[in-house]
């Protein structure tokens, strides 16, 4: 991913503001939900959630011959604003691990009043870049 060092800073959290994917396949992964393979949610937990549902988004790159180094943006969705410290806390726990270098691709956060399962708290959307053949 290459960003742009004099793009405007990030004011709310740690991401990048822009990101420009190198030629290749886009990838587009749907919203994914802090549950298990079974569809249950293991924790109410707001900051487990975020950080099982960052292991979700993990899987479904590694499915696509992927890892989190491809993705050039995600879109986070949250329900209620009372969910933000939590996804900023499970966040900040989980980036270290994917994100070793401290650069984060950008991401859109939105507030949202539910999701498609009541014991949803957090789902976040990927776009990533397969890298071009050589």
């Amino acid at each position: 991913m290459i960003t742009y060092q004099d793009a405007p800073l990030p004011k709310f959290g740690n991401y990048s503001t822009l990101g420009i994917g190198k030629p290749g396949e886009i990838v587009v992964l749907s919203g994914q939900l802090g549950a298990d393979a079974d569809g249950n949610f293991p924790t109410s937990d707001g900051v487990e959630q975020v950080k099982a549902t960052f292991d979700n988004l993990g899987v479904a790159l590694a499915a696509a011959g992927l890892g989190f180094e491809h993705v050039i943006g995600f879109r986070t969705y949250l329900v209620g604003r009372e969910m933000v410290p939590d996804f900023m806390k499970g966040r900040m726990e989980k980036f270290p691990e994917i994100y070793p270098s401290g650069v984060y691709p950008p991401n859109t956060l939105l507030i949202i009043g539910g999701l498609v399962e009541e014991a949803a708290r957090v789902e976040i959307e990927a776009l990533a870049v397969r890298p071009a053949a050589s």
